[in-house]
């Protein structure tokens, strides 16, 4: 089930870089390595060109690079596969393409045409498509018109093959009714709770016979870890900022720069219609002033929405001519016509946003964190060369911390440890892998901080002295016999309830849960309470020790299948048939696409995928020959 899964993701990786490679308009230069670089592959009589590949790399770095909240170089990325999954990608997509050649199936211009329209990288400030900016996209990606519109007809009856392959997969039913049935089913119970506080006797206290025996009984819980002596050199940006003196003027300097942010000039929130000539707008205008339309209703003649007319909020300075007949309108008005780059135009002013203006003295604070934080950084990486060359000539750390501004630590550091310098990735990583043979060398933090450490020693597991821990031995064995005591008490209960008695007819407390699901169970009960009323039997009866050190008595009264006309369950039934659709169509498809790729044949330039790699700022590998087999 865990390949099955693997594949059908990346098929639906695949579908996405369709989109990706059309519209990236980022082209990939390969200039030098000749006509035998221009393809990473081919798959039948498909060729996959090396521009896209590089670019469907780059984007899929990018996404994960957004995943992870940080930029990733090539080698991170390669070390997740993702080079593997965008070739695998573009070669199912070859695939495809080399059956829909076979087949002789294809889409009319119409169909071109309707897609093109529905891009959003070409539609101008009014919404509908734009030639100028379509051209100039595609110029920018080196594209021609005639090769992009090719893509999209490919693109098109690519994804008219897959609907006719996997689109109509259902779920199984009986499929359907197991998982809604595990999480819907309901049951009823009856439930009584016994804490600390119900203890027939008070706890005594123990005698230091039993406390010693308890932790004899239990080693595990009294014995420190194995930990990796570790002795360190550090600093961070924030360590640093109180010797970072702030020049006003760099103060004054970023305010500056940052004036669009910080002192924003009047706005109108518009909505603009374009007309084809200056009478057709007067007309419009005409039949607004004299009441006979209004704004919308002409949107709605020119068989446009509201959106496609909606372009945000303006300055003066985006408005250019129409400037000042919009600004000085009292919203809500109607204006015009009035020049736009696109033709004379009706203006609605829907709101004004007046100037706001934030002064120095309010975010000079923030600034000057600012301006610190990145001098400090700059002073960090000056001292992180300056430690190399120290580590270089055999200074020790001792020596680093005494003539440099970085801190001599120490740890004895267990994955357990999390707090100070080990909340650093980098340092765990260094720490968890240096021997004591390994020299002290300069490690980037996230912060920009920079850190050197040593290998000291290893420290194996040792169990503490019953001396030293005796108050978290008292706490244990305090819990553990309270539980002891009131599982005892409990046996009473157990008996009881299964004989049909009620929690009152016992002299005790409880309540009495109905048609309760795994989703929605009670609140405040614990997961140990939920797991035994969704194992037992109707009228069954267990006492559950929960993690609270508390004791809980349940009987389970009655099991109900799930109520299919609560809108919550059947809106729950349909989510899980479209999961398990998709993800069968998924799997479908990935089997599928391999088929073809093991039909058509496919063979790979591992010289022109390596080029790649290298020119991006991967690390390539493998050899320069053409070969035949895999990703």
């Amino acid at each position: 089930m865990a390949e099955k899964k693997r594949k059908g993701h990346k098929h639906t990786v695949g579908l996405a870089l369709i989109g990706l490679l059309v519209l990236g308009l980022a082209g990939f230069g390969v200039d030098g390595f000749g006509t035998a670089m221009s393809t990473i592959g081919k798959v039948g009589d498909r060729e996959i060109r090396v521009n896209d590949y590089a670019n469907a790399l780059q984007n899929q770095v990018q996404t994960l690079s957004r995943q992870v909240g940080r930029p990733l170089t090539m080698a991170e990325a390669f070390a997740f596969g993702i080079d593997r999954q965008v070739r695998q990608a573009l070669v199912e997509q070859a695939a495809y393409d080399h059956e829909v050649d076979e087949i002789g199936l294809s889409v009319g211009d119409a169909r071109v045409q309707q897609d093109l329209l529905q891009l959003g990288a070409f539609r101008g400030l009014d919404g509908a498509f734009d030639r100028e900016a379509y051209r100039a996209g595609l110029r920018n990606a080196g594209l021609t018109e005639t090769r992009f519109e090719t893509r999209l007809r490919e693109d098109a009856a690519r994804r008219l093959y897959q609907a006719a392959v996997f689109g109509g997969i259902e779920a199984p039913p009986a499929w359907i009714d197991l998982i809604l049935g595990y999480l819907a089913e309901r049951r009823s119970f009856t439930l009584v709770t016994l804490g600390p506080d119900d203890l027939a006797t008070p706890l005594p206290s123990p005698t230091q016979e039993e406390l010693r025996a308890y932790y004899q009984a239990h080693p595990e819980s009294y014995t420190l870890p194995e930990a990796r002596r570790i002795t360190y050199v550090s600093t961070t940006p924030d360590a640093l900022l109180g010797e970072i003196e702030i020049d006003p003027a760099r103060v004054q300097a970023l305010y500056d720069s940052r004036a669009e942010q910080y002192n924003l000039p009047e706005r109108r929130l518009v909505e603009r219609l374009v007309f084809p000539d200056e009478a057709a707008a007067a007309e419009a205008m005409a039949r607004i002033d004299a009441g006979e339309a209004r704004f919308e209703d002409i949107v709605a003649e020119r068989g446009l929405e509201l959106a496609d007319t909606d372009i945000g909020d303006v300055t003066r300075a985006d408005l250019g001519a129409a400037a000042e007949g919009v600004f000085a309108a009292e919203a809500p008005a109607v204006v015009g016509p009035l020049p736009s780059s696109f033709g004379p135009a009706l203006y609605r002013v829907n709101g004004v946003l007046a100037a706001q203006i934030v002064p120095l003295d309010e975010v000079r604070a923030e600034l000057e964190a600012e301006i610190g934080q990145d001098q400090a950084r700059r002073r960090i990486a000056d001292l992180g060369q300056e430690v190399d060359d120290m580590l270089a000539g055999g200074a020790t750390l001792e020596e680093v911390a005494a003539d440099t501004p970085l801190e001599l630590g120490s740890i004895d550091f267990h994955p357990a440890v999390s707090g100070g310098i080990a909340a650093y990735p980098a340092f765990r990583a260094a720490a968890s892998s240096v021997t004591e043979d390994d020299f002290p060398e300069v490690i980037e933090l996230s912060d920009g901080g920079i850190v050197a450490l040593r290998l000291d020693g290893i420290r194996e597991p040792t169990l503490q002295p019953f001396e030293e821990v005796t108050g978290q031995v008292i706490f244990h064995w305090s819990a553990a016999e309270t539980s002891r005591r009131l599982l005892e008490q409990a046996g009473g209960l157990v008996t009881g309830l299964e004989g049909g008695q009620s929690p009152e007819e016992l002299g005790v407390e409880g309540e009495v849960v109905t048609e309760t699901t795994r989703q929605n169970f009670v609140a405040g009960v614990g997961q140990e309470v939920a797991d035994a009323v969704f194992a037992m039997q109707p009228g069954e009866t267990r006492a559950v020790t929960t993690a609270r050190g508390g004791v809980a008595v349940v009987r389970l009264d009655a099991v109900a299948p799930p109520d299919r006309d609560d809108p919550d369950v059947a809106a729950l039934a349909g989510q899980l048939r479209d999961a398990v659709a998709q993800g069968t169509a998924q799997d479908v498809a990935g089997y599928f696409g391999l088929g073809l790729v093991a039909r058509a044949g496919a063979s790979f330039n591992t010289a022109a995928i390596n080029a790649v790699h290298a020119q991006i700022g991967g690390t390539a590998t493998g050899g320069g020959a053409q070969h035949s087999g895999g990703m």
